[in-house]
Protein backbone atom coordinates (compact mmCIF):
# COMPACT_ATOMS: atom_id res chain seq x y z
CA UNK A 1 0.00 0.00 0.00
CA UNK A 2 1.68 3.28 -0.90
CA UNK A 3 2.42 5.55 1.96
CA UNK A 4 -0.19 8.57 2.04
CA UNK A 5 1.40 10.33 4.45
CA UNK A 6 4.20 10.79 2.74
CA UNK A 7 4.47 14.77 2.42
CA UNK A 8 7.02 14.91 0.20
CA UNK A 9 5.48 13.23 -2.07
CA UNK A 10 2.35 14.58 -2.03
CA UNK A 11 4.11 18.30 -1.74
CA UNK A 12 5.92 17.58 -5.54
CA UNK A 13 2.38 16.34 -6.72
CA UNK A 14 0.47 18.72 -5.16
CA UNK A 15 -2.14 20.32 -7.58
CA UNK A 16 -1.38 17.91 -10.08
CA UNK A 17 -4.10 16.64 -12.39
CA UNK A 18 -3.13 13.47 -14.30
CA UNK A 19 -4.49 13.35 -17.93
CA UNK A 20 -5.99 10.92 -19.92
CA UNK A 21 -2.99 10.89 -22.98
CA UNK A 22 -2.75 14.99 -22.00
CA UNK A 23 -6.33 15.74 -23.50
CA UNK A 24 -9.19 17.96 -22.43
CA UNK A 25 -11.35 14.75 -21.94
CA UNK A 26 -9.19 13.01 -19.75
CA UNK A 27 -8.80 15.98 -17.57
CA UNK A 28 -12.38 16.27 -17.59
CA UNK A 29 -12.68 12.59 -16.81
CA UNK A 30 -10.13 13.26 -13.52
CA UNK A 31 -12.35 16.35 -12.30
CA UNK A 32 -15.41 14.35 -12.38
CA UNK A 33 -14.18 11.46 -10.37
CA UNK A 34 -12.57 13.95 -7.77
CA UNK A 35 -16.06 15.52 -7.44
CA UNK A 36 -17.40 12.56 -6.76
CA UNK A 37 -15.05 11.35 -4.49
CA UNK A 38 -15.03 14.29 -2.46
CA UNK A 39 -19.31 14.14 -2.67
CA UNK A 40 -19.52 10.87 -1.49
CA UNK A 41 -16.73 12.12 1.56
CA UNK A 42 -19.04 14.96 2.70
CA UNK A 43 -22.53 12.75 2.37
CA UNK A 44 -21.01 10.05 4.76
CA UNK A 45 -19.75 13.07 6.99
CA UNK A 46 -22.99 14.69 6.83
CA UNK A 47 -24.78 11.96 7.36
CA UNK A 48 -22.62 10.32 10.32
CA UNK A 49 -23.25 13.82 12.11
CA UNK A 50 -27.00 13.74 12.16
CA UNK A 51 -27.23 10.26 13.45
CA UNK A 52 -24.77 10.94 15.68
CA UNK A 53 -27.27 14.13 16.65
CA UNK A 54 -30.77 12.34 16.65
CA UNK A 55 -29.16 9.45 18.67
CA UNK A 56 -27.93 12.14 21.23
CA UNK A 57 -31.35 13.66 21.28
CA UNK A 58 -33.23 10.46 21.82
CA UNK A 59 -30.79 9.68 24.42
CA UNK A 60 -31.83 12.51 26.15
CA UNK A 61 -35.36 12.87 26.16
CA UNK A 62 -35.61 8.73 26.97
CA UNK A 63 -34.15 9.64 30.10
CA UNK A 64 -30.82 7.31 28.56
CA UNK A 65 -28.55 9.65 29.35
CA UNK A 66 -28.98 11.24 32.78
CA UNK A 67 -28.82 7.27 33.33
CA UNK A 68 -25.01 6.94 31.91
CA UNK A 69 -24.11 9.39 33.30
CA UNK A 70 -24.96 9.79 36.69
CA UNK A 71 -21.44 7.67 38.42
CA UNK A 72 -20.45 4.43 37.61
CA UNK A 73 -18.23 3.13 35.15
CA UNK A 74 -20.96 2.67 32.30
CA UNK A 75 -20.03 6.74 31.75
CA UNK A 76 -16.42 5.64 30.69
CA UNK A 77 -17.51 3.00 28.76
CA UNK A 78 -20.02 5.10 26.66
CA UNK A 79 -16.95 8.11 26.62
CA UNK A 80 -14.04 6.19 25.47
CA UNK A 81 -15.80 3.07 23.12
CA UNK A 82 -15.54 5.74 20.52
CA UNK A 83 -12.41 6.36 20.91
CA UNK A 84 -11.49 2.40 20.62
CA UNK A 85 -13.47 2.36 17.02
CA UNK A 86 -11.43 5.16 15.67
CA UNK A 87 -8.14 3.30 16.48
CA UNK A 88 -9.89 -0.05 15.32
CA UNK A 89 -10.48 1.35 11.51
CA UNK A 90 -7.48 3.42 11.47
CA UNK A 91 -5.04 1.03 12.19
CA UNK A 92 -7.19 -2.06 10.54
CA UNK A 93 -8.17 -0.65 7.16
CA UNK A 94 -5.82 -3.21 4.93
CA UNK A 95 -7.46 -5.47 6.51
CA UNK A 96 -11.47 -4.71 6.58
CA UNK A 97 -13.23 -4.43 3.78
CA UNK A 98 -15.21 -1.64 2.54
CA UNK A 99 -18.52 -3.14 4.59
CA UNK A 100 -16.97 -3.61 7.66
CA UNK A 101 -15.88 -0.06 7.48
CA UNK A 102 -19.16 1.58 6.35
CA UNK A 103 -20.54 -0.99 9.63
CA UNK A 104 -17.66 0.70 11.99
CA UNK A 105 -18.55 3.97 11.36
CA UNK A 106 -22.18 3.95 11.27
CA UNK A 107 -21.57 2.47 15.20
CA UNK A 108 -19.21 5.19 15.77
CA UNK A 109 -22.03 7.85 14.98
CA UNK A 110 -24.26 5.98 17.48
CA UNK A 111 -21.72 5.63 19.82
CA UNK A 112 -20.72 9.30 19.51
CA UNK A 113 -24.35 9.85 19.86
CA UNK A 114 -24.66 8.31 23.17
CA UNK A 115 -21.69 10.22 24.61
CA UNK A 116 -22.21 13.57 23.13
CA UNK A 117 -26.13 13.34 25.27
CA UNK A 118 -24.37 14.78 28.39
CA UNK A 119 -23.94 17.92 26.69
CA UNK A 120 -28.20 18.42 26.99
CA UNK A 121 -27.63 17.79 30.71
CA UNK A 122 -25.46 20.99 30.87
CA UNK A 123 -26.18 23.29 28.19
CA UNK A 124 -29.99 24.85 27.01
CA UNK A 125 -31.15 23.07 23.72
CA UNK A 126 -31.13 26.83 22.14
CA UNK A 127 -27.35 27.50 23.22
CA UNK A 128 -26.51 23.87 21.32
CA UNK A 129 -28.03 24.76 18.16
CA UNK A 130 -26.58 27.63 17.67
CA UNK A 131 -23.16 26.34 18.30
CA UNK A 132 -24.24 23.50 16.04
CA UNK A 133 -25.08 26.29 12.87
CA UNK A 134 -21.98 28.50 14.16
CA UNK A 135 -19.84 24.99 13.72
CA UNK A 136 -21.49 24.25 10.18
CA UNK A 137 -20.74 27.23 8.83
CA UNK A 138 -17.32 27.84 10.14
CA UNK A 139 -16.30 24.44 8.59
CA UNK A 140 -17.92 24.82 5.53
CA UNK A 141 -16.22 27.98 4.98
CA UNK A 142 -13.13 26.59 6.08
CA UNK A 143 -13.51 23.17 4.38
CA UNK A 144 -13.99 25.44 0.92
CA UNK A 145 -10.99 27.62 1.45
CA UNK A 146 -9.16 24.01 1.69
CA UNK A 147 -10.25 22.58 -1.58
CA UNK A 148 -10.20 26.00 -3.40
CA UNK A 149 -6.86 27.44 -1.87
CA UNK A 150 -3.38 27.08 -4.18
CA UNK A 151 -1.41 27.25 -1.12
CA UNK A 152 0.34 24.17 -0.12
CA UNK A 153 -0.99 23.24 3.48
CA UNK A 154 0.32 19.96 3.88
CA UNK A 155 3.60 21.63 6.09
CA UNK A 156 0.92 22.11 8.85
CA UNK A 157 0.19 18.47 9.29
CA UNK A 158 2.49 17.59 11.78
CA UNK A 159 2.06 21.26 13.53
CA UNK A 160 -1.31 20.53 14.01
CA UNK A 161 -1.22 16.69 15.13
CA UNK A 162 1.36 17.99 18.07
CA UNK A 163 -1.30 20.37 18.78
CA UNK A 164 -4.20 17.98 18.73
CA UNK A 165 -1.17 15.69 21.33
CA UNK A 166 -0.42 19.06 23.48
CA UNK A 167 -4.60 19.57 24.19
CA UNK A 168 -5.46 15.89 24.90
CA UNK A 169 -2.36 16.38 27.41
CA UNK A 170 -3.66 19.76 29.08
CA UNK A 171 -7.00 17.91 29.31
CA UNK A 172 -6.52 15.52 31.13
CA UNK A 173 -4.05 18.12 33.17
CA UNK A 174 -7.01 20.01 34.00
CA UNK A 175 -8.87 17.10 35.30
CA UNK A 176 -7.12 17.42 38.39
CA UNK A 177 -6.19 21.32 38.20
CA UNK A 178 -10.13 22.11 37.84
CA UNK A 179 -9.04 25.52 36.57
CA UNK A 180 -11.48 27.33 34.36
CA UNK A 181 -9.09 30.23 33.28
CA UNK A 182 -6.62 26.87 31.81
CA UNK A 183 -10.15 25.24 30.60
CA UNK A 184 -11.12 28.63 28.23
CA UNK A 185 -7.73 28.36 27.34
CA UNK A 186 -7.66 24.87 25.93
CA UNK A 187 -10.95 25.48 24.18
CA UNK A 188 -9.52 28.73 22.50
CA UNK A 189 -6.66 26.55 21.52
CA UNK A 190 -8.76 23.79 20.32
CA UNK A 191 -11.01 25.66 18.32
CA UNK A 192 -7.88 27.11 16.19
CA UNK A 193 -6.63 24.04 15.62
CA UNK A 194 -9.42 21.99 14.23
CA UNK A 195 -10.13 24.65 12.07
CA UNK A 196 -6.74 24.75 10.47
CA UNK A 197 -7.55 20.47 10.58
CA UNK A 198 -9.95 21.31 8.26
CA UNK A 199 -8.77 22.70 5.84
CA UNK A 200 -5.59 20.86 5.95
CA UNK A 201 -7.87 17.57 5.71
CA UNK A 202 -10.05 18.99 3.22
CA UNK A 203 -6.85 19.77 0.93
CA UNK A 204 -5.07 16.36 1.94
CA UNK A 205 -8.04 14.07 0.97
CA UNK A 206 -8.46 16.43 -2.47
CA UNK A 207 -4.66 15.57 -3.06
CA UNK A 208 -4.94 11.62 -2.23
CA UNK A 209 -7.50 11.08 -5.08
CA UNK A 210 -5.05 11.51 -7.36
CA UNK A 211 -2.90 7.67 -5.81
CA UNK A 212 -6.40 6.45 -4.98
CA UNK A 213 -8.47 6.45 -8.23
CA UNK A 214 -9.38 3.22 -9.92
CA UNK A 215 -7.89 1.60 -7.00
CA UNK A 216 -9.42 -1.00 -4.65
CA UNK A 217 -8.62 0.94 -1.37
CA UNK A 218 -10.22 4.19 -2.85
CA UNK A 219 -13.70 3.24 -1.18
CA UNK A 220 -11.87 2.55 2.07
CA UNK A 221 -11.01 6.08 1.34
CA UNK A 222 -14.09 7.72 1.26
CA UNK A 223 -15.33 6.00 4.88
CA UNK A 224 -11.57 7.05 6.47
CA UNK A 225 -12.13 10.71 4.89
CA UNK A 226 -15.60 11.06 6.35
CA UNK A 227 -14.16 9.90 9.72
CA UNK A 228 -11.37 12.25 9.77
CA UNK A 229 -14.02 15.42 9.01
CA UNK A 230 -16.61 14.01 10.87
CA UNK A 231 -13.54 14.74 13.59
CA UNK A 232 -12.84 18.26 12.98
CA UNK A 233 -16.78 18.91 13.04
CA UNK A 234 -16.99 17.08 16.40
CA UNK A 235 -14.40 18.39 18.15
CA UNK A 236 -14.32 22.17 16.96
CA UNK A 237 -18.41 21.79 17.96
CA UNK A 238 -17.21 20.72 21.36
CA UNK A 239 -14.59 23.42 21.81
CA UNK A 240 -16.95 26.36 20.59
CA UNK A 241 -19.49 24.96 23.22
CA UNK A 242 -17.87 26.47 25.99
CA UNK A 243 -17.55 29.91 24.76
CA UNK A 244 -21.28 29.70 23.14
CA UNK A 245 -23.23 27.39 25.78
CA UNK A 246 -25.68 28.48 28.00
CA UNK A 247 -25.50 26.11 30.79
CA UNK A 248 -29.20 24.52 32.65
Amino acid sequence: MADWNDTSRNAQRLGSVPRAGGDVAGRVSYDEGLRSHMLSIYNYMTSGILLTGIVALLAFTSGTAAAIFTGGILRWIVALSPLAVVFAMSFGANRFSTGTLQALFWGFSILMGLSLSSVFLIYTGGSIATTFFATAAAFAGLSLWGYTTKKNLSGFGSFLIMGVIGLIVASLLNLWLQSPAFHYAISFIGVLIFAGLTAYDTQRLKNEYQYLRGTEFAGKAVILGALSLYLDFINMFQFLLSFLGNRE
